[in-house]
């Protein structure tokens, strides 16, 4: 019985640890599981991880650049991406440059309008002699009034230009239509502003001008009612003014920019398009990056852009005139501006009954049919050469061409 009471005992007294072999392996310390963290409800929900909204804010570089990162991280993979986009290069890359300065003239329209719209005053009464304090009195106001006036008759100019250039590269082609449709736009709404814009010195050839262009939509079905928006009224007047004033800086601007947003959008993500069969034919030469190569060409093209503008300025000015006046006789030659030139020209040679109605649906259709064309040329959506919408764009191309001069040579400048 003791024999087996001490046994007992010695069972519950823990044993003494061997020694340990040399070389052997330590035994590792038995170690407790945590319990997992448990939500109030009883079930088990893994920490979220998550990444850091601004994953350059530990990067070290110059301070000014350091302090832009911290506050601008989200422009940066944008700056990025224009990084990697290329432009290529082949013997008519030089067409590509006339889209950025058409921006650059409109850039140009925006920062001097503001500066005019400090003294201009849109009324009937005071509108030229704002005007005419404007040329003579304000600090550079002449150099202002006349960089507005030369950048609008210049962008309207490269945009005709970067239309018809990528007309012929057939840079509309598929994927590239929305583009096409936007860039129209784009131009359209620049002839408004030209249209707008023409009344607001409230001179004799503006008044008489504005007059005969607003008379076009008459012959055509509900443009009495489009007239009459447009003026305000039967005949021209103080309402026409302040109307053409509102759709000059507020209406136009305004759509102008949500378009011009979306364009430059679709040419960043659809890149720069190349003629067709210019890449099969080896004829691109390389390519170049846009940031920052092109886009330091295209900067130098604006300084010489700008350097144009300001010679025509001083050497070149435009003329004030005289104050309109709605009884005085219309002076003779009137005329629109340049731009408007062919259509003018062409409802005189349709003076036929019935011509002028004729020529707004010719004008009209061709419109319709430029601005819609990515849809209808199927062969260049195939990277096929059609010649028949080639020979279209050259006629009016050189339609228009021939009655802008056949106008120069009757009435002059």
């Amino acid at each position: 019985m003791a024999e087996n009471n001490q046994t007992a005992v010695a069972g519950k007294v823990a044993a003494k640890p061997k020694p340990a072999v040399p070389g052997a392996a330590k035994p590792v310390a038995p170690t407790t599981a945590k319990p997992a963290a448990a939500s109030q409800g009883g079930v088990y929900k893994p920490p979220v991880e998550r990444t850091d909204s601004n994953p350059y804010k530990d990067s070290r570089i110059n301070a000014l650049n350091e302090w832009l990162r911290e506050r601008f991280y989200m422009v940066i993979p944008i700056v990025d991406y224009l990084k990697k986009k290329e432009v290529p290069q082949h013997r008519h890359s030089v067409w590509y440059y006339f889209g950025g300065l058409t921006l650059f003239f409109f850039i140009l329209q925006v920062l001097t309008g503001l500066l005019l719209m400090q003294y201009y005053k849109p009324t009937e009464a005071e509108a030229f002699a704002s005007f005419v304090f404007i040329q003579q009195k304000v600090p550079f106001g002449w150099l202002i009034r006349q960089v507005h006036a030369w950048s609008a008759n210049a962008m309207i100019l490269m945009a005709f230009i970067h239309m018809f250039s990528t007309f012929f590269m057939k840079a509309y082609r598929k994927p590239r239509e929305l583009m096409w449709v936007s860039g129209f736009v784009l131009f359209v709404l620049s002839l408004g502003f030209g249209f707008t814009g023409y009344l607001l010195p409230w001179n004799e050839l503006a008044f008489f001008a504005t007059q005969v262009g607003t008379e076009v939509p008459k012959v055509a079905p509900g443009g009495a009612f489009m007239v009459s928006i447009l003026r305000g009224g039967e005949e021209i007047s103080g309402e026409t003014l302040t109307r053409m004033f509102s759709m000059h800086v507020v209406l136009l601007p305004g759509i102008l920019m949500i378009t011009l947003a979306a364009h430059l959008m679709l040419v960043q993500i659809l890149g720069t398009s190349a003629p067709i069969g210019y890449k099969e034919s080896g004829r691109i030469t390389g390519y170049e990056k846009f940031f920052p190569d092109f886009l330091a060409k295209d900067a130098i093209g604006w300084l010489i852009g700008f350097a144009l503008l300001i010679y025509l300025s001083i050497v070149f000015p435009w003329e004030i005139g005289v104050k309109a006046n709605a009884l005085a006789p219309a002076p003779i030659g009137i005329k629109p501006e340049w731009y408007f030139w062919g259509q003018f020209l062409l409802l005189k040679d349709f003076s036929f009954p019935g011509g002028e109605l004729l020529a707004i649906l010719l004008f009209t259709s061709a419109a319709v049919v430029w601005a819609l064309v990515p849809f209808i040329d199927k062969k260049a959506s195939r990277e096929v050469r059609s010649p028949y919408f080639t020979m279209f764009g050259l006629f009016l191309c050189i339609a228009f061409l021939v009655y802008t001069f056949r106008v120069f040579l009757m009435y002059g400048f």
